[in-house]
């Protein structure tokens, strides 16, 4: 018996320790804001992290030709700043500020989506300051 407490222990630190790791910003250059228009082909709202496929076609800026996985926080982060499942649907045209992966491959951190309407909503760690400004970026380690 206490060797299966033991390794109950043991896989619990390890999903706990799992859990914290992925959730740095490390592979992403959090310095550079880069907008990225084109349309939505899924929009995954579900934790740990909210995801949207966006395909930006040819003709827009070169650097962001091509289909991206833009990475957002949890459902309830995103719920904070306004977001709900029904915010995006498979056809929808989208602007998205995010921050690239620094490896350069088709990844992005979400920093705030314009919406239609020209309000932006914001990834809950980018939320702009009081006077509406944006915040500045972490700083680099």
């Amino acid at each position: 018996m206490n060797g299966m407490k033991a390794l109950s222990v043991c896989l619990l630190l390890s999903a706990a320790t799992n859990a914290f790791a992925h959730h740095s910003f490390a592979m992403f250059d959090m310095s550079k804001n880069v907008t990225y228009q084109g349309v939505v082909l899924e929009y995954n709202w579900e934790n740990p992290h909210t995801h949207i496929i966006v395909k930006v076609p040819e003709g827009r800026d070169k650097e962001t030709v091509g289909t991206w996985d833009v990475e957002g926080g949890a459902v309830n982060i995103m719920s904070k700043q306004g977001w709900t499942r029904a915010t995006f649907k498979p056809g929808d045209p989208i602007t998205v500020v995010g921050h690239p992966m620094k490896d350069g491959s088709k990844g992005v951190s979400l920093f705030y989506v314009v919406m239609p309407d020209g309000k932006r909503l914001y990834h809950d760690i980018a939320r702009p300051a009081a006077d509406g400004s944006a915040p500045p970026p972490p700083p680099t380690q």
